[in-house]
Formats: structure tokens, sequence, C-alpha cells
């Protein structure tokens, strides 16, 4: 059966350079001084006319439409024949008439570029936005007519757009998974070490990310099988899973990307963080595999008394204490290791590893940091935190897996798979909130339930057990510039904590229904911070104790809410939900994440995450094709005054702003600092230290505002390349 033929009155010959130039025009002021947006939603106009109608073959019906993709091993059919054909046909016509649209270019160049269902030669586009949103709504609901219905109006209104790999795959009969990215462990064994390895080319090859911990691999020199000095570290091992990235990808569509985490206190770190170096011998450097560190709080409070620093043989601790060197808490031990003569150790100046670390940053941008304490207090789940992931914001609890010297488990462990998407914060405020969230947790939920990576048995078990998904948010800068609020006012402050606690009333109240109807609780809830008396460490005893303000700080946020119609909880309401969730439990292990949000800013017009925007025109490179320019949500120019960028808004009014969310995010936040060229190393280990003494989990990139190439700013320009 061939593909029907494109539209033949469509015209085909103009230029795609037309749209390109009027896109280009944003980052020009027209004669009056003022920005052209009007000529980017020409470019969005003729993008559309021009290149992708063309290219889009026309159907009888939308039905006929189905059924030829499905025939042609384009769509799954398992999706659509969970629905009757009359269902179909209502929900693919309402579907039709949706009336979306696209309010930037980059926006609708990265959808058809990057999502649309395209035909095997990549020569003609199979869906639009809708129709994609279709797809995915009906995998997500399982044959559930209503939910498919909520969660079609969800996406195609912009209030809820599910990550890249849930959004890209969903539906589809040739795909990878719907899976964002994954944590694995690996242990102080060979079996482990290859089992990890597999992980990488395995996960890479269906998902994307993934994350590895080498915090428990023995040290350079350590001894294996008592003969001393013939363990090679961890640098190694790095270079393994680096060609290993490199080697596997998501059908071509997603590159494979990986992540290594290391504790500070390991013998390695300083071998670890050379590998960034500019100039670091290419027998050891690391060209695309991203580092986090993991601190604990005595390494800052050792730098505090300028004391050394000891670095444990992660060999000897785990002979001497039973458990892993990651698992053990080096804060709550470190005195009594330091005391035990059968623990190796070796010595560096504390504040020299921040400046190390400092200095890496410069250079690379990485490490992450994970502040091991900070994220373990916070965290409601039995079992200590040892890692983040590629975006560092998933923070879950893992049990190691032990092997046969065949590499069959002798017993699966849990690692993790990040189930996640996003709220488009101000679209969700104005669908009244409740809703979006809660249809936004089924739908993760879904994610979680249907995904199986059976070649990672550990990975299988986490996430069958646990149901852990990450519901994000992102454009909360957009939302305040619409509403004439500063990021990190005491507005912004007030509005970004009741949000974050609102959204955090409903996820959980959405788990327990989703515990009720499926009468379980995930498994591990009873030993949880959730099941505990209230008055005795309950999760939800900082909602009634006084520890988070619940209530509006000031009148112009409290009218905003109400002007929204979202109604906060209550002291009451937070009494109510902690007694039913104590009787039935929540579904979700983990409900919340806030990761950086990239491509799905761009299609939901959004501004990434909860930081400030980079730059008012945003200027994107786009593989061959070149540059491209991007305006700021709701940005226009009778507000531009209100949108200062990220370097202009400075690093201490974004700590505070997730300072305020995170305690109602029961994972992390992707946090970025940003610095200008003037910044030193001293600044950089201040915003660390502040960021710790506010309480955030975790720190993901360091970005330096790079000072403009001689030659490279155009007059009239509205922003040039950072």
């Amino acid at each position: 059966m061939t593909l029907p033929t494109t539209p033949a009155n469509a015209n085909t010959n103009s230029p795609e350079t037309d749209y390109h130039a009027l896109n280009a025009m944003l980052n020009l002021y027209d004669e009056h001084g003022r920005i052209q947006f009007d000529k980017d939603l020409e470019a969005v106009g003729m993008f559309l006319e021009h290149h992708v109608r063309p290219r889009t073959p026309e159907f009888a019906s939308a039905t006929a439409r189905i059924d030829y993709l499905i025939d042609n091993d384009y769509y799954d059919a398992d999706v659509f024949a969970r629905y009757s054909r009359t269902f179909l046909e209502e929900f693919l016509t309402y579907a039709e008439h949706a009336g979306h649209r696209f309010d930037t270019f980059l926006g609708a160049f990265k959808f058809f570029r990057s999502y649309a269902l395209k035909s095997f030669d990549g020569a003609q586009y199979l869906e639009d936005f809708p129709q994609r949103a279709a797809a995915v709504a009906l995998a997500l609901a399982d044959g559930d007519e209503q939910a498919a219905r909520d969660v079609f109006d969800e996406i195609v209104s912009g209030r809820f757009q599910p990550a890249t790999p849930t959004f890209l795959n969903l539906g589809k009969a040739q795909r990878g998974e719907a899976v964002s990215c994954f944590l694995v462990r690996i242990e102080d064994n060979m079996e482990s070490i290859s089992r990890g390895i597999n992980a990488a080319l395995q996960l890479s090859k269906r998902g994307g990310g993934v994350a590895l911990l080498l915090s428990n691999l023995r040290e350079e020199g350590a001894p294996i099988k008592h003969i001393e000095n013939q363990s090679s570290g961890v640098v190694p091992v790095m270079k393994l899973l680096e060609d290993s990235f490199s080697y596997a990808n998501q059908l071509g569509a997603r590159q494979g990307a990986g992540a290594v985490y290391l504790h500070a206190h390991h013998p390695d770190i300083m071998k670890f963080l050379d590998t960034k170096r500019e100039n670091a011998d290419e027998k050891i450097r690391i060209k695309s595999l991203a580092l986090g560190v993991v601190i604990p709080d005595i390494t800052f409070e050792l730098a505090k008394r300028r004391e050394p620093m000891a670095l444990f043989s992660p060999y000897d601790v785990e002979r001497e204490y039973g458990v892993p060197f990651a698992d053990l808490g080096i804060s709550a031990h470190y005195d009594e290791l330091l005391a035990n003569p059968r623990i190796r150790r070796s010595q560096i100046d504390a504040r020299e590893f921040f400046t190390t670390l400092a200095q890496i940053q410069f250079e690379s941008g990485y490490p992450y940091i994970l502040f091991e304490d900070t994220a373990n207090r916070a965290n409601p789940i039995s079992g200590h935190i040892t890692m983040s992931n590629l975006c560092s914001e998933i923070l879950q609890v893992q049990e190691p897996s032990t092997y046969h010297e065949d590499l069959s488990y002798a017993h699966i462990g849990r690692d993790v798979s990040c189930n996640l998407g996003s709220l488009n914060i101000a679209r969700a405020m104005d669908g009244g909130l409740a809703r979006p969230v809660r249809t936004a947790v089924r739908a993760l939920t879904a994610v979680a339930r249907h995904t199986s990576i059976d070649a990672v048995p550990s990975i299988r078990r986490a996430n069958d057990e646990g149901h852990a998904i990450g519901l994000g948010q992102m454009n909360l800068h957009g939302f305040l510039v619409r509403e004439g609020i500063r990021y990190g006012s005491a507005e912004a402050l007030d509005f970004t904590n009741l949000y974050f606690m609102t959204v955090a009333y409903h996820a959980y109240a959405a788990s327990h229904e989703l515990a009720v109807e499926y009468g379980r609780a995930f498994t591990g809830f009873e030993t949880s911070a959730y099941a505990k008396a209230p008055g005795d460490g309950n999760h939800f005893d900082q909602y009634l104790d006084g520890s988070l303000d619940i209530a509006p700080r000031t009148a112009r946020i409290r009218a905003l809410f109400e002007r929204f119609d979202v109604a906060l909880p209550t002291a009451d309401d937070w009494r109510a939900l902690q007694q039913e969730v104590m009787r039935d439990g929540i579904y979700n292990q983990y409900l919340q994440a806030v990761p950086p949000t990239g491509s799905i800013s761009y299609i939901n017009h959004a501004t990434s995450s909860i930081h400030p925007i980079a730059s008012k025109i945003e200027i994107r490179k786009e593989g061959k094709i070149g540059r491209m320019y991007y305006p700021a949500p709701y940005m226009t120019n009778e507000n531009l005054d209100y949108y200062d960028d990220a370097y202009e808004v400075g690093w201490q009014a974004i700590v505070d702003t997730y300072a305020e969310a995170t305690p109602h995010v029961d994972q992390g936040l992707s946090l970025t600092l940003f610095f200008p060229d003037t910044a030193t190393t001293r600044d950089l280990n201040k915003a660390q230290i502040y960021a710790w003494r506010k309480g955030i989990k975790t720190l993901y990139y360091i970005r330096i505002r790079q000072q403009a190439l001689e030659g490279t700013e155009v007059e009239g320009c509205v922003s040039c390349t950072l």
C-alpha cells in the first residue's frame, strides 16, 4: 500500500530560507527600535504552509489515516485496538479540530523535526501536534476513554507536556522506551562492573541518559585478592563507559548520554576531577561523559574549620562495616573512620578540594553536585540516596544487586527509571491547577505501569514495585512576567512556595486515589515517612507544625490565587490527607522532580524549568540548519524590563527561588548557577556554600557569561550569543 500523495495545490517551490530569514528578524530591531515579534509569527505560518503542508499526505478521514499507519507499521496496532471504532472516530475528529497553534517558529520547527512521525524515508510528515498528542493520550489511557480525553486536553492545551521520550515514542510501532533516564549502581566487583557497562549499552539503546554510581569501586592501587597495588581505580571504568555511550543510541533519534557519580571522600576524587581538565592527558581525558560529585555536610565543615579532608578506601570500609561505601553516610561515621587503623586513608586540603571543584567547573561546567546529607534528610523513603541522574533532579533510594560468576543475578536489587513530564505553570494556573496536576500524575503513572525494562532486571523491579514518577514544572519566569512580577522578588518567592505546595497536595491526593483504585501502596510504604504517626516524623508534619508557610505572605499573591480560582490547601486539608494516606497509602514511591526542560519548553512556548531566561532572544544552533531565534514567552515590547536574564538576576535570587520550591518536591530540582565573566573560583564556592545552607539538594551546570568575540556583535542586534 503506497503513501497517499501530497495535496495537488500545495506550493513546494518556496525557498526555505524565507521563513528562516523571517525568524532571524527577531534579532533585529525595527526602525522604531522595537523587537519584531510579528516576523516570527509570519515565519510560523510560512513554515507550515510551504514546508509542512506540501510534505503532509491527505487522507479521506481521521480513521482512514489511522488504518493506513497501522497497516504499514507506523502506529502500534495494540494501542488503538483497546478502543471501539466509534470512540476512535469521535476522538480523532475531536483532535483534528483542537485548534492548536505554535507560538514560535522554533517551537514548530522542533516539533516537526524531532517529534512528528515521518515516513520511513523521512520525506513526509504523518502527524501534526494534535495527532501526536492523540496517539500519546490513547497509549497512556490504555483503553480508558475518559482518561484519553483528559490527557489529550491537558497536552494539546499546553498545560501538561510529557517528556521527550514519552512524547516522541508512544503510539509508534518503531520506537524506543517512554522513559527519560536511568540510574544504575555499580558495586566493587568485576561482575557488577560488567553488568553496569551492559546496562549502559542496553538502556542507551532504549531510552536515553544513564547515570552510574562509581563510589563503591576500590581506589587506584587498592588490593585485589589481598595482593597490593592491583586496582586501576575508577578512571578506566569511566573510559569504558564513555565508549559504550558513544556507540549506543536510540534508533538514531537520541544520542547515548551518560553520567558518573563519585563521592567526595573517595581516594580517586582528584583524579576523577582531572579527567575534565582542558589540558588532561588523552589517556585519562573524559570528553562526553558527565561528572557528578556527592558531597556530605562534613566536607563543608572541614573546609570551614580549615582541617584536612580524609579520603577513605571503599574496599576497607565495606570489609569493616559490611555495607558498600556509598551507603554508609560519611558525615555520621567520619570520626570513627578516622580512628579505625584498619581503614586506609589519605588526606587532601578541604579548601583546595573546593577550589579544584570550581576550577573544573570554570573549564567544563562539570561536575554536578549532590548534597548527600541534605537530600537524605528530606528523603521520605527508608534507605540512603547515593547518587543522582544526568540532569541532577532524580533522587531515589537504590538497592545493590549481587551476581553469580556467570553474571546471572544472585539477588536482583533496585535501580531507577525516570518517568517524567512537566506542567506549564502559566497554563496550569489558567486551568485551575488541580485538574492538570491530577491528570499529569495519572498519565505519568501509566508510563511507569506500562514500562518493563527486561534487559536490566533491577530497573524493572524498582519500577514494578515503586511506580516512581517525576512531575516537573516549567515557565515560572514566563508566568511571573505575564503577571507583572519580577523574578526573585518577595512576591515571586511567595508564589513559588505556594504554587509548589499546592502541586504537592494534589499530587499526593492523586497518588492516594490510585492506591485506593489499585488496592495497594508502593512496596515499602509501611517503613516510609508517610506511614509514621503524626508528630513523629510523618512527612506531612511540615505542613502542620509551622515549618513551612502554607498561607500567602503577601497580599498580591493572595489576590493572584483568588483571581485564578486556585484554592490553597489549608492545615485541615493537609491533616485530612495525612490521615487518608496513613490509612490507604500512596501508589507512587516518588512523585515530583523538576528537570531542566529543553526541547519540550520550546514546543510548549515556556521558559525552561523554574530558571530565569538566559537571554531575551535566545539563539540556538540547530545542526546544519544554522542559527534560530527564540523569544521569551509572554515577552512584549512593553514588558521587556521585567525580563532580566539569569546573569542579571544573579545566582542568589535563583537559589532563593529553588529554596522555596525544594521542601515540596520529594526528589530534586535541576538547578543551574549563572555567573558574569568576572566571576572567580571564590564566587563559585560562595554560591555552593549558600546553596547548601539554603537546603538545596543538587546543583546542575555552572554557566559563565562569555564576552562577545570581536566582530560577532551585530549593530541593532537584540542579543548576542552567550
